[in-house]
């Protein structure tokens, strides 16, 4: 012990500070030590389900190329190597490729050579029997999301990290990765000395391991004592971890950007996001460029700012030239390269509505934890190329809406002495597109809004007033008097008088009024559904019997309905999938299916957990289902969605029905889809458009673009059941047409039931009930000419007692299934005199 007092008293001083220090860093390191280890014990990442899509199926004919099969299987997993992957193998051989499903595929293991000719499938064989078509393996839509933080990420391993993608991370992030211990001194000393010294924001000196410090178990906050932690945490990671493992643990982590309201976490799920691609497959630009998104994700979203990101891209580059891992030449191509990005349109591609639709449901069955530390794959009924179409559809559809919307709010504005244009507040439309397989319930695809990022809501189980589209079941319900003993049979050439009328249920009294309060007198059924006629659709379901109406939708799934004079106009809500639902039974032969979205729960190995199928339930007689469907072949060919369907472009067999609410509505079906779309304000406000002029268009771009796709371009002519039988009438009586009667139509009965007089004949009306509802013969009705001069037509606001009347409606149509001397043709297209879309 030294005997001078001072330099005993120093002693004293550094062994006090030497054994402080050394307790407090001992305790902090055995405190994070803890932690840290407490962190890892499990896996890292929680495992997490995963949704697939419906397998895409390949047909004999189809134009399609080997390479593009090969393409789509390894994406989906399968390997052209054996014993690589479980889910299967592919190879290509000389004019085609040969599939062989492994132990873990979707599929029962029946392998297939599928052969080509002139960029076609020429042949398809399995086992030695030649088939017609052959499912693909399902393709992976998304991981199932953190339902808290709205996160999502595609887990790769190390090994399956490109060597580009590792070289250009450690360039710009870290290039003395593989060297320090935890912590880059060096660098650190360099932005202290920027930082603190000069004043000068410093590049950041933190490394790969560092950043993962914070990411995992710090805050945000900038402070001395925080970031001594952090090299503290960096240091104890090191001594845990090998390089390869942190390198692994950051790839995943990583925070890449948005997308909707989703966090990009990871360059598995990044590739996929900004590149629709693996990440096994990406370019040195596109690798080049996720290495820049690090540092701002959202400053540098290629997306909102291309310039920025194309920029920062460079400099990664060059940094990658500086670290010798490209040249000089490669950095150049790369920056000759240009932004190849993903559509940004997540519905095209992630289906999110559809995707929370799904988890609500395995939630209700399966937990959180059961279904993702499973690692479960949940197989759904979603058609990635319909979803892409309905995506599109919506997108294009919804900016008319925003136009005619527009065009209405914008009013002159006196400001002084002087007039201004100005566009009055208002709120934003919005948009729900539901479309199924009518013969399975299988949803196909689904947008609930314009903007997943923006609002979440689900607009397609929204429940909503259904409007017009709500009419054919009033129809549907008349028709069934031919079958269901009433002494009084109706029949689409029925008619009904169109004028103002009041009804009394209860002690209520119901005063709906047509479109600016033009009426059609003496008109055929079939004429009042195509025009959707407000007063003579209510006068069919009183005569009807409101209570019939009301038991055919409740059995068809509207089950809000109450059987009131305003329920034939669709007055009670029911949501777009709803309605989906409802006219399977239209569509389907009178079988009603609900909608499903899963087909099957598997676990890991591929063994099954749960299968779906959906429920079936008859609500029509195939006969009245037929007859209703042409019926509603009028409502496109003739009636009021001919502007919004036929000249837009959509030209095969389909059937369906415009409605207008407060909101917009059309329901229409081919032979093998149907689809509902819905366009209206959250806040319930009038949306002042009708649903021709808003939901119809979106529905005739969707329908185009699915009958361009080969699994939907067969839509044939509705198939007629037996009992039914088409008769030619005359437009201007409604009567048989004969060599005399020219201007004719074509319609369905239920057979039996079809008119028996002919146009030649012309027997006086008496009396409007006593006519239509079997004045002698029940099962021929003769109705009268028409008035001339009512080719005016209505939309179908679903008007209720002393309702106002809109302003600003199109023109007239010219007058189908009535006496109108300037229609010569059945299928006369709208009148051209027309200012308004409908």
């Amino acid at each position: 012990m030294p005997q001078d007092p001072l330099l005993r008293a120093g002693l004293i001083v550094f062994v006090v500070l030497a054994v402080s220090i050394t307790a407090t860093f001992s305790y902090f390191y055995i405190k994070y030590d803890r932690i840290i280890e407490k962190r890892f014990r499990n896996p890292v990442f929680a495992n997490s389900a995963k949704i697939y899509a419906l397998p895409r199926v390949v047909r004999d004919g189809e134009k399609i190329e080997a390479r593009e099969i090969a393409a789509e299987l390894r994406q989906a997993g399968y390997s052209d190597q054996e014993g690589i992957s479980k889910l299967g193998t592919f190879h290509l051989v000389k004019s085609g490729i040969d599939v062989t499903p492994g132990p873990e595929s979707y599929h029962s293991p029946e392998p297939a050579r599928i052969t080509f000719e002139d960029g076609k499938i020429s042949t398809i064989m399995s086992r030695g029997t030649e088939l017609s078509a052959y499912e693909l393996e399902p393709q992976l839509v998304t991981a199932l999301f953190d339902a808290e933080q709205r996160s999502k990420r595609q887990l790769v391993k190390y090994d399956d990290i490109p060597p580009m993608m590792l070289q250009t991370v450690l360039a710009i992030e870290d290039r003395r990765f593989f060297e320090h211990s935890g912590v880059n001194f060096g660098r650190t000393l360099e932005a202290v000395w920027e930082d603190v010294l000069r004043q000068r924001k410093a590049q950041g000196g933190s490394t790969l391991t560092q950043q993962l410090a914070r990411g995992f178990f710090l805050t945000p906050e900038k402070s001395i004592k925080r970031k001594l932690t952090e090299m503290l945490i960096a240091e104890e990671l090191e001594q845990k971890f090998s390089k390869q493992q942190i390198f692994e643990i950051y790839a995943n982590w990583v925070d890449l950007g948005q997308r909707g309201s989703f966090a990009i976490s990871g360059f598995g799920e990044a590739s996929k996001a900004y590149f629709n691609k693996d990440l096994k497959d990406i370019t040195l630009p596109e690798a080049a460029l996720l290495a820049g998104l690090i540092q701002r994700p959202s400053y540098l979203s290629p997306y909102r700012h291309p310039e920025r990101a194309m920029e920062r891209r460079n400099v990664v580059l060059e940094s990658m030239v500086e670290t010798h891992a490209i040249t000089r030449e490669q950095a150049d191509k790369a920056k000759a390269t240009p932004l190849k990005l993903a559509p940004p349109n997540v519905e095209a591609s992630d289906a999110p509505y559809f995707v929370d639709m799904v988890r609500e449901q395995l939630t209700s069955k399966f937990n959180d934890q059961e279904l993702n530390d499973s690692s479960y794959r949940v197989y759904t009924t979603l058609d990635p190329d319909l979803q892409k179409a309905a995506a599109q559809a919506v997108e294009a559809g919804i900016k008319l809406v925003d136009e005619q919307v527009k065009k209405m709010r914008t009013k002159k504005v006196k400001v002084g002495k002087k007039y201004e244009t100005k566009i009055l507040p208002g709120p934003q439309a919005q948009v729900a597109l539901v479309a199924l397989d009518p013969h399975t319930g299988a949803v196909l695809s689904l947008v609930g809004g314009r903007d997943y990022g923006w609002s979440q809501l689900n607009h397609a189980v929204a429940k909503r007033p259904t409007g017009s589209i709500f009419k054919p079941f009033v129809y549907a319900a008349a028709m069934n008097t031919a079958l269901d003993g009433s002494p009084n049979v109706i029949t689409p050439a029925s008619t009904v008088t169109d004028e103002p009328s009041t009804f009394t249920y209860g002690d209520s009294i119901y005063e709906p009024r047509n479109y600016k309060e033009e009426y059609h007198g003496e008109v055929s059924l079939r004429y009042a559904l195509a025009m959707s006629l407000n007063n003579a659709t209510v006068k069919v379901a009183e005569e009807t019997g409101y209570d019939k109406v009301a038991d055919l939708a409740r059995s068809a799934g509207i089950v809000s309905v109450k059987a009131t004079p305003a329920m034939a106009l669709g007055s009670y809500d029911a949501s777009p999938v709803d309605m989906a639902g409802a006219y399977t039974a239209f569509a389907n032969n009178g079988e009603k299916l609900s909608p499903i979205m899963l087909r099957s729960v598997r676990n890991s190995k591929g063994d099954v957990v749960a299968n779906y199928t959906t429920d079936e339930k008859q609500v029509l007689d195939p006969r009245i289902a037929y007859v209703m469907t042409n019926m509603m072949e009028g409502v496109i060919n003739n009636g009021l969605g001919y502007t919004a369907v036929r000249l837009r472009g959509f030209a095969p067999p389909a059937a369906g029905k415009t409605g207008s609410s407060h909101d917009g509505w059309f329901a229409g079906y081919t032979s093998n889809l149907l689809c509902i779309v819905w366009v209206g304000y959250d806040d319930y406000s009038d949306l002042r458009l009708s649903g021709a002029q808003t939901a119809a268009p979106i529905w005739a771009e969707f329908m185009k673009k699915a009958a361009t796709l080969p699994q939907y371009s067969d839509m044939k002519e509705f198939s007629q059941p037996t009992g039914v039988v088409d008769v030619q009438l005359d437009k201007a009586t409604n009567r048989l047409a004969t060599p005399n009667c020219t201007d004719d139509y074509v319609s369905a009965f239920v057979a039996g039931t079809e008119p028996h007089d002919t146009c030649d004949q012309q027997a006086g009306m008496k009396g409007f009930f006593s006519k239509l509802f079997g004045g002698g013969d029940n099962k021929a009705i003769t109705p009268p000419a028409p008035q001339p001069g009512t080719t005016g037509v209505q939309e179908d606001p679903n008007t209720q007692q002393d309702a106002q009347k809109k302003k600003g409606f199109f023109g007239k149509l010219a007058g189908i299934f009535k006496d109108d001397k300037k229609t010569t043709q059945p299928s006369k297209p709208p009148d051209g005199n027309q200012t308004e879309p409908h």
